[in-house]
């Protein structure tokens, strides 16, 4: 693979990213994995879960890790470059005209269904993990203890993601030992 071609195969995927890091999955799913066979369905989703726990734009972040992966690190800058080139430039064009957009009710009505079609990814993404989850009781644990702490405690997600690594880690450090 070309490091054109995975910069525009990344390209495409920035320039059809509404509504952030969550939308991503299904996108990349389609495009990487099922399209072009580039990943397995079950690396993107590793991806995914680390792209979430760490730092900076999860689309960003998926888009390195699976350069890297076709490329090394010359694959990790083209992916990176291409999924931001057409958002970068979008909103450097949008914020210098974004007084005229701001009241128009046409923009207004565009978002609103944007705004739709991304819950609905978001939703799809979610059916995705959970259909692909390795379920057990410790799994069901984990998911309902992470509800609890983000709903009735108000831990921030981060917090949860922090406390759950931990866990996570001592359950499979502990499992291992038991083998």
């Amino acid at each position: 693979m070309s490091l054109i071609r995975l910069f525009l195969i990344f390209t495409k995927i920035g320039a059809i990213l509404l509504g952030g890091g969550y939308v991503i999955l299904p996108i990349m799913t389609e495009e990487l994995c099922k399209k072009r066979k580039l990943v397995t369905y079950d690396e993107l989703t590793n991806l995914f879960a680390i792209s979430q726990s760490l730092p900076g734009i999860i689309a960003a972040n998926m888009s390195m890790f699976v350069g890297y992966k076709l490329r090394r690190k010359s694959g990790a800058v083209a992916a990176i470059a291409g999924v931001t080139f057409i958002p970068f430039w979008t909103i450097v064009i949008l914020a210098s005209c974004i007084s005229v957009f701001v009241n128009n009710s046409y923009v207004k009505g565009a978002f609103w269904g944007i705004d739709i079609a991304v819950i609905a990814l978001i939703l799809l993404t979610s059916r995705e993990l959970w259909q692909n989850s390795k379920r057990n009781l410790f799994f069901c644990f984990i998911f309902i203890a992470s509800l609890v702490a983000l709903l009735i405690f108000k831990l921030s997600p981060i917090q949860v993601i922090l406390i759950f690594t931990v866990v996570g880690i001592i359950f499979k450090t502990l499992e291992v030992k038991r083998k």
